[in-house]
């Protein structure tokens, strides 16, 4: 019997129920990105304006999160186990289950994040924070557009994602320094640094998801596995320069 002709890319099946289930997964990994944007939008936020009540709407977000996650795993499971999918399918149902677990990681490390927000409201501020705004708004904006290229079975978006990893990596490496500098400069402000370097890392192991997620998307759609060596820049533990810095 002849198999319908492709529809945006995706194959069409005999049996609708089985496009309705593939859908419903799609729809799944749809809402998960779609809360993650969220609690990355209310830590930005409360970034800017020490706002209290953005960051305990992150943290109100998380179960959601947690919750869409289970349900892509049972809705996997059972699609593996009654409709046995092959080629782009199973690649596709392997990579929801692996992009929801990505974007869980992402969720609980901008609830760690709004957690440290709250605590270090209540202290005396200081001026590094503005770098740790720079970072959250490059995950946020990376989180967006490999959720953008999942919806669009966009592999050359995900590649140009998988690109950024550098950038945020870097910055990061920037403010892990600027932060150990005012904690050298004046020890009083050491509490509050040491809860911001926290939440920068976090936010940086964002930008790793939205990168993982750019890798397994691209292999969903191309079948073709991204280089293992992906652009790394961040300096922080081995203590080595930027290559800008080793240069110059």
């Amino acid at each position: 019997m002849d198999i319908p002709a492709p529809r945006d890319g995706k194959p069409e099946h005999i049996v609708k129920s089985y496009d309705e289930q593939l859908r419903r997964l799609r729809d799944l990994i749809v809402r998960m990105g779609g809360l993650v944007e969220s609690q990355l939008q209310d830590c930005l936020g409360a970034l800017s304006r020490r706002d209290i009540e953005a960051a305990e709407r992150v943290m109100a977000t998380d179960p959601q999160v947690d919750a869409l996650e289970r349900e892509v795993d049972a809705t996997v499971i059972r699609l593996l186990a009654l409709r046995q999918p092959m080629a782009i399918d199973l690649r596709n149902v392997i990579a929801a289950m692996r992009i929801a677990a990505d974007l869980e990681r992402a969720g609980d490390y901008a609830t760690n994040v709004a957690k440290r927000l709250i605590v270090v409201s209540q202290l005396p501020s200081v001026p590094s924070v503005t770098g740790i705004q720079r970072i959250t708004r490059m995950a946020l904006e990376a989180m967006k557009d490999v959720l953008d290229a999942y919806v669009a079975n966009d592999a050359a978006k995900a590649v140009e994602v998988w690109n950024r990893d550098d950038v945020i990596d870097r910055l990061y490496t920037s403010i892990f320094r600027e932060i150990m500098t005012y904690m050298m400069e004046d020890p009083r402000t050491i509490t509050a640094c040491t809860h911001l370097m926290f939440m920068a890392k976090n936010i940086e192991r964002v930008g790793d998801h939205a990168t993982n997620i750019a890798e397994v998307l691209h292999y969903a759609i191309t079948g073709q596995a991204l280089p293992e060596a992906r652009p790394k820049g961040d300096h922080s533990i081995s203590g080595e320069p930027p290559p800008e810095a080793a240069g110059a």
